[in-house]
């Protein structure tokens, strides 16, 4: 792990075991508590719903294998997806997965290639257990193997309870219960919110102009309770960490909404979509503290990092990482930023 002073840009190598000694005693620990999903399916193409195509065309639909990844849920068994091959993939068109057991129909196109799937149970099943039967756990890329089993527990962290993520929240993979339990005897306050982990966090940015880029909005939830223990901590000025840069995004989204509603709150609770795209000259409201993994080139995260603690000391901090073969990605190491 490496510290950052986010004032100085100073930095020092420790480990992750050393965080509950390297703690104040007093901050509050934000953490995100959303649990990965199995969002990959594969499927056939099953044609075109309340229409009786060709027989050529019929025969192409029913033998074409199809990729359908899962990116957010928009309401009850309706989700926006991604599809592959996704070119000639109309709407009304059909997809079977399993053994016919779960069925979705495209209802919408959207830009960048995004489809919305109307998903429907043809068994006694609901549609979220057979998505869950069926479906495949999204590991990153850069891991060249198919999912396994193990990944379903592996790819999640000790603390994930709400299932709607299509990646995991990776700076909270570091945590074990025994780290936790020492990090409460430090003196610490816990609490969890949820965001939905999407494709906002992880769309790579395309536009040459970093505030032209469109990001994804992502749906997260905060309770009234969790609202209730950030406004305390912020009023007493003690620190909150926020564990990963999905909480960040989160309180800030609702920090901005609890001043435009005049909220006696410091975050306003309830659930919402962030589409807030923090970049260098976004004014932190909530969060005074960061612990997050090292992330890729040209994505938002790093444009939320370097908002954090500045463009030149996360550079400089970066090259050093890389200088003592630090590891990046999703299992790789983490930075904490205060």
């Amino acid at each position: 792990m490496l510290l950052l002073n986010r004032e100085s840009g100073a930095w020092n190598d420790t480990k992750f075991a050393n965080l509950p000694h390297l703690l104040r005693g007093d901050e509050l620990l934000v953490f995100n508590n959303t649990r990965v999903l199995p969002a990959r399916l594969f499927g056939r193409r099953a044609g075109l719903h309340a229409q009786r195509p060709s027989r050529k065309t019929a025969r192409e639909h029913l033998t074409g294998k199809v990729e359908v990844f899962l990116t957010r849920r928009l309401e009850g068994d309706v989700w926006e997806t991604l599809v592959r091959p996704g070119r000639k993939m109309q709407t009304g068109e059909r997809v079977t997965f399993g053994g016919g057991e779960l069925e979705g129909e495209v209802v919408a196109r959207g830009d960048l290639g995004l489809r919305t799937i109307r998903f429907r149970s043809n068994d006694a099943q609901t549609v979220d257990k057979n998505i869950e039967e069926l479906g495949h756990v999204p590991l990153p890329p850069y891991i060249d193997r198919p999912d396994e089993e193990s990944d379903r527990q592996r790819y999640q962290t000790v603390y994930a309870r709400h299932t709607g993520a299509v990646a995991a929240p990776t700076a909270g993979l570091h945590f074990t219960d025994q780290i936790l339990s020492l990090i409460r005897a430090r003196g610490c306050e816990t609490c969890e919110v949820t965001l939905d982990v999407g494709l906002g966090t992880f769309q790579p940015i395309h536009t040459d102009v970093l505030e032209h880029h469109k990001i994804h909005s992502e749906t997260y939830e905060i309770s009234e309770e969790v609202a209730g223990r950030i406004t305390r901590a912020r009023k007493q000025g003690r620190p909150v960490l926020a564990i990963g840069t999905t909480v960040v995004r989160t309180l800030e989204d609702a920090a901005i909404r609890a001043t435009n509603s005049n909220s006696t709150f410091s975050v306003l609770p309830g659930k919402a979509d962030a589409r807030l795209f923090i970049i260098p000259g976004h004014q932190f409201r909530i969060v005074d503290a960061l612990l997050t993994n090292f992330h890729l080139p040209k994505s938002t995260l790093l444009a939320l990092v370097s908002a954090f603690a500045g463009r030149e000391h996360v550079l400089a901090a970066y090259r050093h990482a890389v200088s003592q073969r630090y590891r990046f990605y999703s299992y790789g190491d983490c930075m904490l930023i205060r």
